[in-house]
């Protein structure tokens, strides 16, 4: 289901938007669309602190590891199988 947006803008902010639409062949509809995504896109859609609360919780834990190197060739992604 869509939902419609009203935003009221100044007459020049709606001329330069009008403007960079035609530029990128499209309607003012799209573009303003496409421009909402990429900055969706750009935000985090996770509070930083929540971010932070699961590396806290993650650095808890103590796993073993080792070099990359070693752990791939133990998992059969050496360098060699790399260039085959």
């Amino acid at each position: 289901m869509s939902k419609r947006l009203q935003v009221l803008l100044p007459d020049q902010e709606m001329s330069e938007i009008k403007r960079l639409a035609k530029r990128e062949r499209l309607t003012v509809g799209e573009w303003v669309r496409r421009t909402l995504r990429e900055a969706r896109t750009l935000r985090p859609i996770h509070e930083p602190e929540a971010k932070i609360e699961a590396v806290r919780r993650a650095a808890q834990y103590t796993f073993p590891t080792a070099d990359i190197e070693q752990m791939l060739k133990e998992a059969g992604y050496g360098l060699d199988s790399r260039i085959r």
